[in-house]
């Protein structure tokens, strides 16, 4: 182990507990449980092929001084569905509470116990705990834990129900929603995470094992981690499938750069899943308000239904919430009913039909109740009404355009070529990032004296042609510091939204690397900086569906160590990662594990909101080795800090109040440059071979 000074955590608060390994549950006495908790109301018993679940008890959570989420909400939609007939064509399912061996294959017993303890609270005590659950976007009356289980349950129901062949489709009518439960904690007007759940059970219930969730609700979705690890704030839909190729999750939402509910980086275009389930969680991030149907159904014609063709789902799940519809106050947004109907159309032709529709949210009772029913009758088989001539805004193009540019490297069926914003000056123009890594590469030979390092490969070429620098004194030098890192950040002023115009004298680039480099080129240490944020190169030859950034990362550090830092006469290197870079240092020091441990003195990762890189564990002697020689800084909240044992396999953890990663490396840079310097300048003698 490393020295007391090298091993401690600079923490000021208590540290992350993990939340339990929910994903291993097994759920028992299923159907002795559900038919001991039917409903009073008999289910109707006829032969229709479409089913729905509803119940009013649900409505008894109710919050006495009004709010969005209110109980008309789902007495609206059944009375819309009563009134335009289709209720006599649906089959009423059985409804029943959630058990909790169920809810605990998603969420944690201490969630479950603090809903179950809202039944017992008095009105002193809910008035009391008012301000708590404002904090946490809820209400609670003695019902809710009834109220929560039949939603839950409810939707489990609907979703068993498709999945056996009891019906074709089927419609959950339920509330409160459920998507942004997380696993310990209730919040955004949801107590339990109803289609995660539901999912569960039903893929260890039935056959049915490829799920395609598609969430349209307006508030963004943030991508998902794994059961065992939780990260406030967001939401939880997709964090429960994260790294599961056998769920395939998407969403359509506002995401505003981060700013709208539930608020921080996840939900981005670039939250694409993790481990086997990289490229199964696709997010459509809207950049604000306004977006319309020519909006969503340009989305789905070009990410949507690609995607989920390519991945051939045996059970489509909506996560129906209507805060996108127009006339919702909170969403903001223009989507029609015929929208609706168009894309609950599109995705009725996957999975041989097997479709359920789950209601989350929507708060505004016409457009909710109008909007359910538009989707009804197409679950019911009906054609959706005809649109109107209509185009996508640019914003929309625009987004869908980067998208399908991240998307590509997961999913063969995204070409963003046919998707890409029409421009007719485009073969007059220089990309933005084309412009700014010329700019970079001439203020380093300018300032630094820093030079270009050549690529016999022409693949590397085409990749990272100028994006690889070194110090004149790089051959001759026995220390050396390689900065693995990716583009700096463009920060720009919009003179209008809509059509992004840019107030070009108040935009510029935030270059975090400039004090570092300062920092290393006084010490007298050379430099090698490898920037990874790859040139797009169209790929002619046959393409691997999982050939992302990382792989070029790997590949060029990999490259770089054989052809450059290996024929250096440098004998004492530290390496250090910002985002992404992270990932690529470690897999260099997998790959090249005898010859980095003879000359690699420090291994400092700036990760900021991106995963922390595992550990080495194949090799023992790597192991150890890499736990005496490692920082890690990370932002407070990361969900790498639950992890206790991944804690135990790094080195010095620095966890900092700072929340954005660009000012990470800066606001630590002294910390950083300390730790080097008392890395490269200790004999090698003095440091430890076995962790010790």
């Amino acid at each position: 182990m490393a020295s007391s000074d090298d091993a401690q955590m600079d923490v000021d608060r208590p540290s992350a507990r993990p939340s339990p390994s929910t994903s291993r549950r097994r759920i028992t006495n299923t159907s002795e449980r559900r038919a001991s908790s039917l409903p009073p109301k008999p289910p109707q018993l006829h032969d229709a092929h479409v089913g729905y679940v509803y119940d009013s008890r649900m409505m008894t959570h109710t919050c006495i001084s009004g709010h969005p989420e209110q109980p008309d909400r789902i007495r609206r939609i059944y009375e819309a569905f009563q009134h335009a007939g289709l209720v006599a064509q649906m089959r009423a399912l059985p409804i029943r509470p959630a058990a909790r061996d169920e809810v605990l294959l998603v969420h944690s017993e201490t969630l479950w116990d603090k809903v179950m303890a809202i039944g017992d609270m008095s009105t002193q005590d809910i008035v009391d705990s008012e301000a708590y659950y404002q904090d946490l976007s809820l209400y609670v009356s003695p019902s809710t834990p009834e109220a929560a289980r039949l939603s839950c349950g409810g939707v489990i129901e609907a979703t068993l129900a498709v999945a056996k062949g009891t019906v074709k489709r089927s419609f959950a009518i339920v509330r409160p929603p459920g998507h942004h439960s997380e696993p310990d904690e209730h919040m955004g007007f949801c107590f339990f995470n109803n289609v995660s759940v539901a999912v569960k059970v039903t893929q260890q219930l039935t056959s049915i094992k490829k799920v395609l969730i598609l969430d349209w609700y307006a508030s963004s979705l943030p991508p998902l981690l794994v059961l065992t690890v939780w990260t406030p704030p967001g939401t939880f839909t997709m964090r429960a499938f994260y790294d599961d190729p056998s769920v395939l999750y998407i969403s359509l939402h506002r995401y505003d750069n981060g700013t709208y509910y539930p608020n921080g980086p996840f939900g981005s275009m670039i939250s694409c899943g993790d481990g086997p389930g990289l490229g199964y969680s696709v997010n459509i991030p809207w950049p604000g308000k306004g977006m319309g149907d020519a909006d969503y159904i340009h989305a789905f014609q070009s990410i949507v239904m690609p995607i989920a063709m390519e991945f051939a789902p045996e059970l489509v799940i909506i996560s129906a919430g209507f805060d996108a519809a127009k006339g919702d106050d909170l969403g903001e947004c223009e989507v029609t009913p015929a929208g609706y109907a168009h894309m609950t159309h599109m995705l009725s032709g996957l999975a041989n039909g097997k479709l359920v529709v789950a209601l989350e949210g929507g708060y505004c009772l016409d457009a909710i109740s109008t909007s359910a029913t538009a989707v009804a009758r197409v679950v019911l088989g009906e054609a959706p009404p005809e649109l109107p001539p209509m185009t996508a805004s640019e914003v929309a193009t625009e987004t869908v355009w980067q998208v399908a540019m991240q998307q590509s490297k997961y999913w063969k069926s995204v070409v963003p070529k046919t998707c890409e914003p029409r421009d007719e000056i485009q073969d007059m123009t220089f990309s933005i990032p084309e412009l700014l890594k010329a700019h970079r590469q001439d203020y380093l030979f300018k300032q630094f004296n820093m030079l270009q390092i050549p690529f016999v490969n022409k693949e590397m070429t085409d990749r990272f042609y100028s994006q690889v620098t070194c110090t004149p004194d790089i051959m001759e030098n026995d220390t050396l510091v390689v900065f693995v890192h990716e583009f700096g950040n463009l920060r720009v002023e919009l003179e209008s939204a809509l059509l992004c115009n840019l107030h070009e004298e108040h935009s510029y680039m935030v270059d975090f690397s400039k004090q570092l480099i300062e920092r290393v080129t006084s010490s007298g240490y050379a430099l090698l900086d490898v920037n990874l944020y790859p040139k797009p190169v169209t790929m002619t030859g046959p393409r691997s569906r999982n050939r992302e950034i990382k792989d070029w990362s790997h590949d060029v550090m990999v490259y770089l160590w054989d052809n450059y830092i290996q024929l250096t006469d440098a004998r004492k290197i530290a390496l250090i990662g910002h985002g992404p870079g992270c990932a690529a240092i470690m897999s260099l020091l997998q790959n090249r594990a005898i010859s980095s441990m003879r000359s690699v003195r420090a291994v400092v990762q700036v990760v900021g909101s991106y995963n922390v890189p595992a550990a080495p564990r194949d090799i023992p002697e790597l192991s150890h080795w890499y736990a005496y020689h490692s920082m890690v800084v990370v932002p407070d909240g990361h969900r790498f800090l639950t992890g206790t044992k991944i804690l135990q396999r790094h080195g010095k953890i620095v966890v900092s109040e700072e929340s954005k990663p660009i000012l990470l490396i800066t606001k630590h840079l002294t910390q950083i440059c300390n730790f080097i310097d008392k890395r490269l300048l200790r004999d090698k003698s003095e440091a430890p071979t076995n962790g010790a």
